[in-house]
């Protein structure tokens, strides 16, 4: 954490460097997400571009219970967004039918929010919800080194791809409801006894309770907002790497393909992009992009001439 707020200081303090190396790590993820979205060559770039300059703009309200990654991937799905609407607005309006039957936007609508999607909205930096996103690292970070995959798969099938508990015990060949009822309600328990173990929040524990968790209820909910935004159970990018070369153990490996192909999350599906060097930005416009945002850090940083 120390290393992020270091590097956080840096890009606020508009570091022509520290930005040119934060693009040169993610150019190539962030294409990948906007490739699978946007067809046209020239608007992949342009949105890419885009992103770094709001990245930028953005960067003194950055929220350290994030990443920078989910930061950078937050402006990236509002940008592409962006596009897709103008595009989908001339198309309806040159079009006769005045429907876009591929349109993009209607997958992305059903995505959660990233946080850098939602910077600056004041209630997303509560005690409560910060706290909560620890937790759930917490507890994916334990349920993982335990070796408890298909409990992993469970409780990310319920919290982040939203499914009932009968959809979960037949796709996943449990012995039925009750059994998915339990493995929520032990995995909310161990996550209300790992928030107390630190500095308790009382909102926190009611937000964990197993009473919410069993009836599903709007805390429940906030739970599920805050798995997807802090990508809690995102396994890490070296680990997609793995998953490529076929290195992983079982364990890891149904997980990752589960995450990757039921979950369908779209943040690491650009990352394995971006490692399969199918999508991955070309150098020559990692090089406009940095251009692009050494001329804007010029504008904001160097004396202006007396008029």
């Amino acid at each position: 954490m120390k290393e992020l707020s270091l590097q956080i200081d840096r890009l606020q303090a508009l570091e022509n460097d520290a930005w040119a190396a934060v693009e040169h790590q993610f150019a190539g993820r962030l294409y990948a997400y906007v490739a699978r979205r946007i067809p046209d060559q020239q608007a992949r770039e342009d949105v890419l571009q885009e992103i770094f300059l709001g990245a930028v703009r953005g960067i003194g309200g950055f929220d350290q219970v994030y990443t920078l990654e989910q930061y950078l991937f937050g402006i990236c799905r509002n940008r592409t967004i962006d596009h897709l609407r103008r595009r989908r607005d001339t198309t309806v309006s040159s079009s006769p039918e005045g429907v876009d039957e591929t349109d993009p936007l209607d997958q992305m609508a059903i995505e959660r929010s990233n946080p850098g999607s939602i910077v600056g909205e004041r209630d997303l930096r509560t005690r409560t919800r910060s706290l909560l996103v620890q937790v759930l690292r917490d507890w994916v970070q334990e349920t993982w080194s335990q070796g408890e995959f298909k409990r992993l798969m469970v409780v990310e099938a319920l919290f982040l791809g939203g499914w009932r508990n009968r959809d979960t015990w037949e796709r996943m060949g449990l012995s039925g409801e009750r059994a998915v009822a339990g493995i929520k309600f032990r995995a909310l328990a161990r996550m209300r006894a790992l928030a107390g173990q630190g500095d308790a929040d009382r909102g926190l524990l009611e937000v964990l309770s197993e009473e919410e968790g069993a009836v599903g209820g709007a805390e429940v909910l906030l739970v599920s907002d805050e798995w997807a935004a802090s990508h809690a159970s995102c396994p890490a990018r070296h680990w997609l790497a793995r998953h490529l070369n076929g290195s992983l153990d079982e364990g890891p490996k149904s997980f990752v393909e589960f995450h990757l192909s039921k979950m369908e999350c779209p943040w690491c599906l650009a990352n394995l992009d971006d490692l399969e060097q199918e999508r991955v930005a070309p150098q020559a416009l990692i090089e406009r992009v940095q251009a692009s945002t050494m001329n804007y850090l010029r504008s904001r940083t160097l004396p202006q001439e007396p008029s």
